[in-house]
């Protein structure tokens, strides 16, 4: 006989309605109304309600209504005569932050602009060619599922051709290098190659034909035959080998230039819906933060069905079902309500953490980690993790994703932390003003910005050069 024992343990499992506040946090704007139209759809207890065109404003806290159904609440004024986390003195005319709530459509709102990933722009205009039909757009499909970030197509193709072919598309390997082809030399050019060589090629051909002259002509034969060298500046070896003048080859050279080696990126950067949730102004010496959460946002739960379910003859089934419907209704309105809380708070958190960057711009943005907002709102550090991901805040100086204003730091010679976002922009400012004759070395570049007053390491200057994507000093060097 097997032995029983009983054995107390303790374990965390989250309840339904902090699992689905956790999923609607996560969603931006506009993936958050499609999800509430679907939740409409399903639950009839949910209806939508039209807000009142009113705002919380933090100068009438003592009089805002703090009754538990408020799902907005109020928050206290933050003065710039009072103790901000970062023990900032500030004039007092520089100006005091007020925090609003506002549901009703502004007109100074971003508006939601569809732009097609890069993706599906190849799709359509791959679609629009003679002779293409269902086969070759569902070929096209699969190789474009398959890029990296960049655009290249590393795998083989026999791995499109079983791709497709587990999705019930029978193939050959012919099929799908005739399709691969054509996105090629879709606009723009040089998307689904297999490394930046054969992307130049593909755009040189676009440009110039496949018969080239003139600096065309040689660009084509250093990029076919010497692009080792042509990538690490060995420009005299190309002149011996392919018996050329200093003129032509600075001609060549400048026509290579005027390729672009990331289209993909550049393209697929207008791939997505940018909403803000929130509008940050300053007015009159005023620092306002506005929801962006329009009336179309709101729902409540229906009281149509309470005498139904009421009545005992109604089906024991009918009412069971009815039931479940309202509870869950009730978790999604709370689920809503807990996340504009949320919002609200993370937001006024950063505006206070980065007031100076609100007032005077970028610049002004101050070194600043996730944890010292968890500890600032009360919220752990997952939930301030869901809250930034995917949201948006207008500002005077642009808009800007909530995970902007999280960066590292550096010390200054005063002893104070300078953000890592504005190490980037000075690294990138010197890099654009330097000589292309005598292009920085990482080393110098650590110099200058030590002339600065920021301390930093040449490595560290590499680390973030390669971030930006800005390629060592031998290559960036213009020799003509």
């Amino acid at each position: 006989m097997a032995d029983i024992r009983l054995q107390q343990s303790q374990r965390t499992q989250l309840s339904s309605q902090q699992i689905l506040g956790s999923q609607l946090l996560q969603l931006p704007l506009l993936h958050l109304e499609q999800r509430l139209y679907d939740e409409l759809q399903e639950n009839p207890m949910l209806e939508l309600i039209e807000e009142k065109n009113e705002s919380v404003d933090t100068t009438d806290a003592g009089d805002a209504d703090t009754d538990g159904d408020d799902m907005f609440g109020s928050v206290d004024r933050f003065d710039n005569a009072g103790n901000d986390s970062r023990k900032e003195k500030r004039d007092e005319s520089e100006g005091v932050m007020q925090f609003t709530v506002d549901n009703r459509p502004r007109e100074h709102f971003i508006q939601a602009v569809q732009h097609d990933s890069c993706e599906e722009q190849l799709l359509k205009e791959l679609a629009l060619q003679d002779g293409i039909g269902r086969e070759e757009i569902l070929i096209a499909a699969e190789i474009l599922g398959n890029l990296d970030e960049d655009g290249y197509l590393h795998e083989d193709i026999s791995v499109i051709v079983d791709g497709l072919d587990r999705n019930g598309i029978d193939v050959d390997e012919k099929a799908v290098r005739s399709v691969l082809r054509k996105i090629r030399f879709l606009d723009p050019p040089g998307i689904a190659v297999s490394d930046i060589r054969e992307r130049l090629l593909v755009q040189l051909e676009v440009k110039a034909g496949r018969n080239p002259s003139g600096p065309a002509f040689l660009a084509a034969k250093i990029l076919d035959r010497h692009f080792d060298d042509f990538l690490n500046n060995r420009y005299e070896r190309i002149i011996r080998r392919l018996q050329v003048r200093t003129e032509q080859l600075e001609e060549a050279v400048e026509f290579i230039g005027s390729l672009d080696p990331h289209p993909f990126i550049a393209s697929s950067g207008e791939g997505d819906y940018i909403v803000p949730d929130f509008i940050v102004t300053y007015e009159n010496g005023r620092l306002t933060a506005v929801l962006n959460d329009r009336s179309t946002m709101s729902v409540q739960v229906s009281d149509a069905y309470a005498d139904v379910l009421r009545k005992k003859s109604v089906p024991a089934e009918d009412r069971k079902f009815m039931r479940q419907k309202l509870n869950r209704a009730k978790e999604f309105t709370s689920a809503i309500a807990m996340r504009r809380n949320t919002l609200i708070k993370v937001i006024e958190a950063l505006m206070r953490f980065q007031y100076e960057f609100f007032v005077k711009g970028p610049e002004k943005l101050v070194p600043l980690v996730m944890k010292e907002v968890a500890e600032a709102t009360g919220f752990d550090l997952s939930t301030i993790s869901r809250a930034v991901n995917g949201k948006y805040v207008q500002t005077r100086f642009g808009t800007f994703e909530l995970k902007y204003f999280f960066s590292g730091s550096l010390p200054t010679d005063e002893g104070e932390e300078l953000s890592t976002k504005i190490i980037k922009q000075d690294i990138r400012r010197l890099i654009g003003e330097e000589d292309q004759k005598k292009p920085l070395s990482d080393d110098r570049l650590a110099v200058m910005l030590e002339d600065k007053g920021i301390r930093i390491a040449r490595r560290t200057v590499a680390k973030y050069r390669e971030q930006m994507q800005i390629p060592v000093a031998r290559l960036r060097k213009k020799i003509f």
